[in-house]
């Protein structure tokens, strides 16, 4: 079942046919992002918001089990290179590849990650994204309601990052 993808009301204003454009891709026809069952719940220009939900498939073998390290990590490089991707004048047939990606671990993840990416500065050929993910039990009310409206300045957060990103432009 497709998430409902939230667009802000704002003068410049990320188009929502592209952003339905944009989470069709990623949940759907991208096929390590759509095996990750990779969501798209907000989307706006210069912001994204993702969710990878808890898999077992996704856990290293510890008890109890805690999500790879690696998953936080590609929630960072992909939100932070789609948030870039908002920026472009034509955000869907332009292109942003990773330069360099930092990523900070915070502590153990044990439910759905969730990425709240926001664009630092995008420039004429290079960009740079700030990430930051949290896991949230997805059984929790309160937690699934935060996550509706997110910010980045939450203090559960499990990873942190920045990425820079080359901008191919139309």
């Amino acid at each position: 079942m497709r998430s409902r993808i939230i667009v802000r009301d704002m003068t410049d204003e990320f188009p929502a046919d592209a952003a339905a454009i944009v989470q069709r891709h990623i949940e759907d026809e991208h096929g390590y992002l759509s095996w990750l069952n990779t969501r798209v719940d907000a989307i706006e220009r210069g912001r994204i918001v993702m969710t990878i939900p808890y898999d077992e498939k996704l856990t290293n073998t510890v008890s109890p089990p805690t999500i790879h390290g690696g998953i936080a990590a590609t929630l960072i490089d992909t939100a932070g290179g789609i948030a870039l991707r908002t920026m472009l004048d034509n955000p869907l047939s332009g292109g942003v590849a990773t330069i360099n990606l930092n990523v900070n671990y915070l502590r153990r993840a044990s439910g759905d990650l969730t990425a709240v990416a926001e664009v630092v500065r995008a420039g004429g050929s290079v960009g740079v994204s700030t990430i930051t993910v949290v896991s949230t039990d997805p059984k929790d009310d309160a937690e699934v309601a935060r996550r509706q409206s997110p910010s980045t300045d939450w203090d559960d957060a499990v990873a942190t990052g920045q990425g820079a990103y080359r901008l191919f432009r139309d």
